[in-house]
């Protein structure tokens, strides 16, 4: 995307503001998220800033009153981007567990499965599985995917830049969300199978999203990444989220890191959870 909206989304995406203080356990304070929310209320405070993601998907309450459309279904969008979260970014469902604050910078927080695994789908495997510099994907992780949609004339890519393109800088965008656990097992979810995508009547579709998670929560949000830990987004989007999670055999999402049409290679850092109810929307459903 040849636009300042590019490095907007590309730059908050990566980017972490304030300076923080980690604990003995390498998990910043919860002092230091406290302080990162409250930079938040500030920054956004009288802005006009439209609800924000993610959220508390079993909380339905809000009180940001800036509404947009509801982007189409997403049968009727391009899928324009695939990536994926280590832990979910949101809360609820069948990922209520809190995997802590983290660093400060989006790693080691979020939120886990909170079911149990066998000693099997929790047995390590040799070497590492999408490492970058702030570790890799283990077995027993929760990843949360985001098959990102738009109403804009463009081909699947790299980043969210791919969503957009100069006949259209404005156009819908949809998350359809789904949070995953990595099992050491043969006979879970393939990986590369569930990314699958082609186009299909008339748009380009993930062929081989899961069906039977959940009745997806609808909400009106916001982009997400630790990048707006203390920025707004500013960036409409109509996400739904699964609330059962599904199992996905960890050597598929291996191999799927070691090439993909997105250019992803390992897991993105979460934003802080947003709690504060001016800067959520009312879930209607």
């Amino acid at each position: 995307m040849k636009t300042s909206k590019l490095c907007i989304i590309v730059l908050a995406s990566i980017a972490s503001f304030g300076v923080v203080a980690k604990s003995g356990d390498g998990n910043v304070s919860d002092e230091a998220i406290a302080e990162q929310r409250s930079e938040l209320a500030e920054n956004t405070a009288g802005e006009g800033f439209g609800p924000q993601s993610p959220r508390d998907i079993d909380s339905h309450e809000g009180r940001n009153t800036l509404s947009f459309n509801p982007a189409p279904e997403y049968t009727q969008m391009n899928l324009c981007n695939i990536h994926f979260h280590k832990n979910a970014e949101h809360k609820g469902g069948e990922f209520t567990k809190y995997a802590g604050n983290g660093d400060g910078h989006g790693y080691q927080s979020g939120f886990q499965y909170a079911g149990k695994l066998s000693a099997a789908e929790l047995a390590p495997v040799k070497g590492e599985i999408c490492s970058s510099k702030h570790g890799d994907v283990k077995a027993g992780d929760t990843i949360e995917v985001h098959y990102v949609h738009t109403t804009a004339q463009v081909e699947p890519g790299a980043t969210l830049g791919s969503c957009f393109n100069d006949a259209n800088k404005n156009p819908q965008l949809r998350v359809e969300t789904q949070v995953y656990v990595v099992v050491n097992d043969n006979t879970a979810l393939d990986f590369e199978k569930l990314n699958e995508h082609e186009k299909k009547d008339g748009v380009h579709q993930a062929i081989n999203m899961p069906n039977n998670t959940g009745k997806p929560i609808q909400y009106a949000g916001s982009t997400t990444g630790p990048g707006y830990n203390e920025e707004g987004s500013p960036f409409q989007v109509t996400w739904s989220v699964r609330p059962k999670v599904a199992k996905v055999n960890i050597a598929t999402v291996g191999e799927w890191c070691e090439g993909n049409d997105f250019d992803e290679d390992h897991a993105h850092g979460v934003r802080n959870l947003v709690v504060n109810k001016d800067l959520l929307s009312e879930i209607q459903q």
